[in-house]
């Protein structure tokens, strides 16, 4: 006889189909292995002793701070812990409680339901400009399409094109200066029917540039903006071109000025769930959303949201990461641009695993590689 601990990202349903379980009870067994630990802010202190007590019959618990049960504060900050199961209940039973538990109950059951999946995608990242900080992602027209063609063979299934850069205290540039130096590329892309073989995605925020791609074969925009122009907007739904909202605190020229957030999730989160109403209030049907990785953020910022990426899927959206031989890597371990290859495979194959989808890379076969190890080893 053998005793053996599974590991906790394990597939508990392929498991449960070998032992040969009954179909009906895959179901509810694997909803018991499927915990949740979800942190609840300014709770009421009365609606914690309730929810405590309620989560205490079923199996589930909830830490709260000393004093909750006497009300020695007006709210509390606490921890649930429940299985996928317990959660379920939980989501209707606080339905008629009062306390703020009801709107608690509607949270808990977007989490229940929150399954859906996504492919794993590789964006990656052609710059038309000579002063992105990454020197070997810069190419002229046809050195780009080599490099476009190479990047669809290693494995992009994306290819994201820009004309200016974004880096901290970047040159502000005109969009007639933008659109000269990625035109060319345009009309290359749209003679040899490239955008047959992946899909293509324009990094602007200039409308005059973005109309340009969509008139080139592009079907979607990365503004870093996150749509704060309403004629970008306008033009995504026009083309029913797909969008990548990104939050940003600041401006390239500002944004790295001493970033401030009091809970950098909770306000990435808000800022992205209000960007998403405004899309789909012109009309866009297809969005993405990106933390903005080093886009005024502080390396603790930059860590806190890549491991905490789960909480952003609950926008119903795929999600972006893009920390490619970003300078976080650096603050981690002391390095130059061209030596953090290791870093950002680290970074974005943890991103993976949190929840992210896309992934915005420089290297595109050496991702490819990694993804498909990691894969394997989940399978």
């Amino acid at each position: 006889m053998q005793v053996r601990k599974l590991p906790n990202r394990v597939d508990i349903k392929a498991y449960l189909e070998n032992l040969g379980v009954d179909k009906g009870g895959i179901a509810i067994l694997a909803s018991k292995a499927k915990h949740h630990l979800l942190y609840i802010k300014d709770l009421h202190v009365g609606g914690a002793n309730i929810l405590k007590q309620d989560a205490l019959s079923i199996g589930a618990d909830l830490a709260v701070p000393r004093g909750t049960v006497i009300a020695a504060i007006s709210k509390v900050d606490c921890i649930l812990i429940a299985t996928q199961k317990e959660l379920e209940i939980l989501a209707k039973k606080e339905l008629s409680q009062p306390f703020g538990l009801k709107e608690i109950a509607k949270e808990f059951k977007k989490i229940a339901q929150s399954k859906k999946t996504y492919k794993t995608k590789i964006m990656g990242v052609i710059n038309a400009n000579d002063d992105s900080f990454f020197s070997s992602s810069r190419f002229l027209a046809k050195e780009a399409i080599a490099k476009i063609e190479q990047m669809i063979s290693d494995g992009a299934e994306i290819i994201d094109i820009g004309g200016i850069s974004s880096r901290p205290n970047a040159q502000v540039v005109g969009a007639q200066e933008e659109l000269a130096r990625v035109e060319p590329i345009y009309h290359l892309i749209q003679e040899k029917k490239l955008y047959e073989k992946a899909i293509f995605s324009c990094d602007s925020y200039e409308p005059l540039v973005i109309e340009k791609a969509l008139q080139s074969g592009f079907t979607m925009v990365n503004d870093i903006t996150g749509l704060k122009n309403d004629e970008v907007a306008k033009l995504c739904a026009k083309y029913g071109a797909s969008v990548v909202i990104m939050h940003m605190q600041g401006t390239p020229q500002t944004m790295q000025n001493n970033p401030l957030y009091e809970d950098v999730v909770s306000e990435v989160y808000s800022y992205l769930e209000q960007q998403i109403q405004k899309a789909k209030d012109f009309g866009i049907e297809e969005i993405i959303v990106d933390v903005g990785i080093g886009f005024g953020k502080t390396l603790r910022d930059n860590l806190e949201l890549i491991r905490n990426l789960e909480q952003f899927r609950l926008l119903g959206c795929e999600v972006l990461i893009g920390a490619s031989r970003k300078s976080m890597i650096d603050k981690i371990s002391p390095s130059v641009v061209e030596e953090r290859l290791p870093g950002t495979l680290a970074i974005h194959l943890e991103a993976l695993r949190n929840g992210a989808s896309i992934v915005r890379v420089h290297d595109v076969y050496e991702h490819a590689q990694a993804i498909k190890v990691q894969e394997a080893l989940q399978a």
